[in-house]
């Protein structure tokens, strides 16, 4: 898509996404149990969208791969390998904050 407002009904309907490693497309996938192809942009300077998607792949979360290997992906793939992404506890990070500002 060029632009789309809002990706959550795609995102409710697909079997599988193919996306960049932007924060946002990966997490919003991953929050919805959906396995994820991530598409690294060599091409990016200070490439950040390379070393989120690499920690998800170790993770086990997502498979990675670059456009020209993204075939050979989609042959060999095996989604059961995927583990799901555990969910967030913002809680904790209140906690934390709670901690780091003074007021515990």
């Amino acid at each position: 898509f060029r632009f789309k407002d809002s990706l959550a009904e795609d995102l409710r309907r697909a079997d599988l996404v193919i996306s960049h490693a932007g924060a946002g497309s990966c997490l919003e996938t991953l929050e919805k149990r959906k396995p994820l192809i991530v598409v690294i942009n060599e091409k990016l300077m200070n490439n950040h969208q390379l070393e989120l998607a690499k920690q998800l792949h170790k993770d086990g979360h997502v498979l990675c791969c670059n456009c020209s290997t993204l075939v050979e992906t989609l042959q060999s793939m095996d989604l059961s390998t995927l583990k799901p992404f555990p969910p967030g506890q913002p809680e904790k990070f209140a906690l934390f904050l709670d901690k780091v500002v003074g007021f515990q």
